[in-house]
């Protein structure tokens, strides 16, 4: 069978979708098994089988492939709840009754009453244990008939797994352990040797394992059904005039929904009326409020702390966001890792030969050097339970659902268990500058008052000629000027003049003002390189200058401007055409976690680099406020790539973090693309390897940190497991390890050992670094 490569539940060119939910496929050798039983089957072209959900997806001719395929998985052993043709809903993880719930707990505990009664009767002297039968020749106690019934009740489900897995020539635990406990059993019903207990305890401990297993599974589920049930399931719509609750998956797009204070928004949106604070930690990671307004956009999942709030809705239930996530949360284990990749290859020649070393061990030493062969034949099934791969072929799946489960909680959405590992590898982080150190924005950072007046009247005068300019640097002046509190005044604003690559020109109470570069001021005829500053003893600025009577003259043309350029500020003028009133600087800001995130980075061992499309003047004053380790300026966006791949050749490898679409070739080049602010951007989210859902930089050394530990996690999880393999396979031949040490040891504690280890992964949080 192909497998198939569309994403979540859409549509993939001709043919249907067509989704099965198998609760109990939990593994990829149960993954193997549902895959081997589907292929071949008519309609069936392709297929996604994912254990970390129990969800298969499959491509068919048409939705008449649907029985057929039922019936194949159901023949290969594994129960279909529900088998439906993808459609508009948001599907999330298979459900399915809690593991301790079950049938096989049920029988699990069962079994293990019995052998503990069977223990108490065999070896207290309470003359209980009496010869009751003698089948084949052979007596049969009290305690043997209890251990059978033992083996009976917990090897039933064993023992069906492994017909099936035999039916599907897999050559796998669940056959492995059926063939060890029917042998085991055999040879205690048959010859004078007793090894009904080791039968009874294989047949218990082997069920407890799987279902600590299938708990671990199902931690893992957990956390992908708490995304899926970030946004509620309703939505309250105005419709006619009238306010009606409905389904979310009924909402169109267009439509107007209402949000009450307290609760989630239950689509993305943009906001018509109202406003409040919304809660977008369970999105983005923020984990300050964010204030909404009319014309700004609401993502599914967030929470309307206080305010009331209408929305128009921008996309449909399965378009949301927060869908979009769910999806690639969900399809981030079918992106193998390395790791992954080598455990498998692994996998596939381990087992034939722990399984030949298991015959070689029942049967050379007794036939061909006369050994006990009772005692060797209990070394074959020993050699049999620690043949599956089980415990090292879960370490990487499980630790790959923890730790893009938890990024995506903290607002961080890593695509495939690939770009989890290659981010822990990275040597340099590559960050563009506008919008990603920076914010985009322009804000005013100093204002400088000449000639007598005070920093109000420049602003003052200032607001009132750029308040009609649609220039950026124009919308900074006006926002600082209300963000102090400096209104218009009553002077009225006549005879507007924008002068292209100047500035501006207004009247500003029947008088003529200006405001623009430098350059428009020498052309008026002033002389910048003797003004006086506006202030009171003890604030005069670095570049302030004795050289008149007067104190406080500036040379803005030899010492201001040059400096406040040389830090990356673009400056302004203000004046009449009698003098100049005073002097505004404006800057794209800084964000103001930049410099911590790079120290951050910095301390993990990472070369931070910045690149822009800036001249070198303000990359330097960037970069060094913000405390990189270089720079590149002046960059096209082939220049990028260039940078990525120059920055490859001398440090390896390499993340590049950018925000914009001239950043996409640079992230597409590097080893690990990172995109900020992806919320509600579906390009963003569709392109980039990992994607910030906020704009919080805080959030780089946070999934730099998490990558690194879920490597550790990898490796600790596939050596450790080996090694116990290993150690336990040593001991065998000399009587050390016997069948109860392998279950115990090399399938229940290392199952345990290794789920519980990969779930440390959930307890970092960006507020820890």
């Amino acid at each position: 069978m192909t497998d198939g490569t569309v994403d979540g539940d859409r549509d993939a060119g001709d043919g249907v979708r067509l989704r099965l939910e198998v609760p109990e496929m939990d593994c990829p050798s149960c993954a193997g098994k549902v895959e081997n039983a589907l292929d071949g089957v008519d309609g069936v072209t392709g297929g996604e089988f994912s254990p970390a959900t129990g969800v298969v997806t499959l491509t068919a001719a048409s939705s008449d492939a649907r029985e057929a395929a039922v019936e194949a998985v159901e023949a290969a052993g594994y129960e279909v709840t529900d088998a439906s043709e993808a459609g508009t809903e948001r599907a999330g993880p298979a459900a399915a009754e809690p593991v301790w719930q079950t049938a096989r707990a049920r029988k699990t505990a069962a079994s293990g009453a019995l052998l503990l009664v069977a223990l108490a009767v065999r070896f207290l002297p309470l003359g209980l244990d009496v010869v009751v039968a003698r089948p084949f020749g052979h007596p049969l106690f009290a305690a043997d008939v209890l251990l059978l019934v033992a083996v009976a009740v917990g090897g039933e489900v064993i023992v069906r797994s492994g017909y099936y897995s035999a039916r599907n020539l897999s050559l796998d635990i669940d056959f492995l352990m059926t063939v060890a406990i029917l042998g085991a059993t055999a040879v205690s019903l048959f010859t004078p040797e007793r090894l009904l207990i080791e039968a009874a305890s294989l047949a218990v401990l082997f069920n407890v394992a799987e279902l600590l297993e299938r708990h671990a599974v199902d931690r893992a589920r957990n956390s992908l059904t708490e995304l899926l049930e970030l946004a509620p399931e309703r939505a309250l719509v105005r419709r006619d005039g009238d306010l009606t609750e409905v389904r979310a998956g009924d909402v169109a797009v267009g439509e107007t929904v209402v949000v009450e204070p307290g609760e989630k928004v239950p689509l993305d949106g943009e906001v018509i009326e109202g406003e409040s604070a919304v809660n977008e930690a369970p999105i983005t990671g923020e984990s300050v409020p964010v204030d909404k307004t009319v014309g700004d956009e609401v993502y599914a999942g967030s929470i309307n702390e206080s305010g009331y709030l209408e929305f128009e809705v921008t996309a449909g239930a399965e378009d949301t966001t927060l869908s979009r996530v769910i999806d690639l949360v969900e399809g981030a284990q079918e992106r193998k890792t390395d790791r992954e990749q080598f455990v498998d290859r692994f996998a596939s020649y381990y087992t034939p030969v722990v399984v030949a070393a298991a015959i070689l061990t029942a049967t050379v030493p007794p036939l061909v050097l006369g050994w006990p062969g009772i005692e060797w034949l209990v070394n074959g099934i020993t050699f049999l339970v620690i043949a599956c791969p089980c415990a090292f072929v879960i370490s990487t799946p499980v630790t790959v659902v923890s730790g893009v489960t938890s990024a995506a909680r903290n607002g961080v959405l890593v695509k495939g268990g690939d770009h989890l590992e290659a981010m822990g590898e990275v040597d340099a982080v590559a960050v563009d500058k506008t919008g990603t150190l920076t914010t985009g924005d322009l804000g005013v950072t100093d204002v400088v008052p000449l000639n007598g007046n005070d920093e109000a009247d420049v602003l003052r005068c200032a607001r009132g000629l750029e308040a009609r300019s649609e220039h950026p640097i124009a919308a900074a002046i006006v926002g600082h000027a209300s963000a102090e509190g400096v209104a218009d005044g009553d002077r009225e604003v006549t005879d507007f003049e924008s002068l292209t690559g100047q500035g501006v020109r207004a009247d500003l109470g029947g008088a003529t003002h200006y405001a623009g570069k430098p350059a428009l001021f020498e052309d008026l005829g002033f002389d910048l390189g003797h003004v006086h500053f506006t202030t009171d003893a003890g604030e005069l600025p670095a570049d302030a200058r004795d050289r008149c009577e007067r104190a406080g003259c500036l040379d803005l043309v030899e010492d201001t401007i040059p400096r406040l350029q040389s830090e990356g500020k673009t400056v302004i003028l203000v004046g009449t055409d009698e003098e100049v009133e005073g002097l505004i600087a404006v800057s794209d800001t800084i964000r103001p976690n930049a410099a911590r995130t790079v120290a951050a980075l910095r301390a993990q061992g990472l070369t931070t680099v910045m690149l822009t499309g800036d001249n070198e003047g303000t990359a330097r004053a960037v970069a060094a406020e913000v405390g990189v380790d270089d720079f590149r300026a002046g960059l096209l966006p082939e220049d990028k790539v260039a940078a990525v791949e120059s920055l490859q050749e001398e440090y390896g490898e390499v993340a590049m973090v950018g925000d914009g679409i001239n950043d996409a070739p640079a992230l597409a080049t590097a080893d690990v693309g990172v995109a900020m602010g992806a919320a509600g951007s579906d390009t963003a989210i569709e392109t980039a390897d990992v994607a910030l859902l906020g704009d919080d930089l805080s959030r780089l050394p946070y999934l730099s940190k998490l990558s690194k530990r879920a490597n550790g996690v990898i490796r600790q999880n596939i050596w450790g497991s080996l090694g116990v393999k290993a150690v336990l396979a040593l001991g065998i031949p000399f009587g050390l390890v016997g069948v109860i040490h392998a279950v115990l040891i090399g399938d229940v504690g290392m199952t345990s050992a290794i789920t519980g280890n990969a779930m440390r992964l959930a307890r970092l949080k960006p507020e820890d670094l």
